[in-house]
């Protein structure tokens, strides 16, 4: 198996969004006063994620950033909190850059670095350019390049967004590896004729999380964290 290049899923795969989202919901509403349930909001947010990008998949509406899904799922949320009175417009677009200040796993910087060292690696995130751009410089994620929806402008699981990383990178799928903690995502990737590398976040979701656990497929490789991964692929390379 030569793999020259890997790309990652980074919601979850390389950052814990709901930790970053939480801490960044509790201290918009302490600065207002307001006493709410910043984890349920958080969770409420994110749980508009999918539907909003079915949309688009399914085609009755044109591409649109994340970016700006976020912003739309955010008043959604605000609404049905019954606090949307209390955040102006300027206000709603600070918290929405939340999704730009997430942090990485442990076990994420220290491990790319490393696969970085044979490897190209490059997220493939339903993020935007700009959205992964500032997550990088936020959390130190050693991209070599940024790919994903915002140059496929498809989502995934399209195969466009997986395919059009592989073009970018002119790299015949084969050789490119789609890690993810997304038994869905390697899914979508494998049909793709991509390589696929499962690394579990049992804590993505909470401690209450009941999806995703464990590969549920042969994956290429299935890996503890970063630097596991790096390990598997560094006896291959040297095989």
């Amino acid at each position: 198996m030569t793999v020259e290049a890997l790309i990652f899923d980074v919601f979850g795969t390389c950052v814990d969004w709901r930790t970053g989202i939480v801490r960044e919901v509790a201290a918009a509403t302490a600065r207002k006063g307001l006493e709410i349930d910043s984890v349920a909001f958080a969770d409420a947010w994110r749980d508009l994620y999918q539907p909003a990008m079915q949309e688009i998949r399914s085609g009755r509406r044109a591409y649109t950033d994340l970016d700006i899904l976020h912003r739309e799922n955010l008043d959604a949320t605000l609404d049905n909190f019954g606090i949307a009175g209390q955040f102006s417009d300027d206000e709603r677009a600070a918290l929405n850059h939340a999704w730009e200040k997430l942090p990485p796993w442990p076990d994420a910087v220290p491990g790319l670095i490393r696969l970085k060292a044979n490897r190209i690696i490059a997220p493939c995130s339903n993020g935007s350019v700009a959205l992964l751009t500032r997550l990088a410089r936020y959390g130190a994620l050693p991209w070599d390049c940024i790919l994903g929806a915002g140059i496929a402008r498809a989502y995934k699981p399209d195969p466009r967004a997986y395919l059009a990383a592989c073009e970018a990178l002119r790299l015949a799928p084969a050789h490119v590896m789609m890690v993810a903690a997304h038994n869905g995502d390697l899914a979508a990737a494998r049909d793709c004729g991509l390589k696929t590398a499962f690394v579990a976040r049992p804590l993505e979701h909470g401690t209450g999380q009941v999806t995703d656990l464990k590969a549920t497929s042969h994956w290429d490789i299935v890996a503890a964290d970063f630097p596991a991964l790096s390990a598997h692929l560094d006896l291959r390379l040297h095989d």
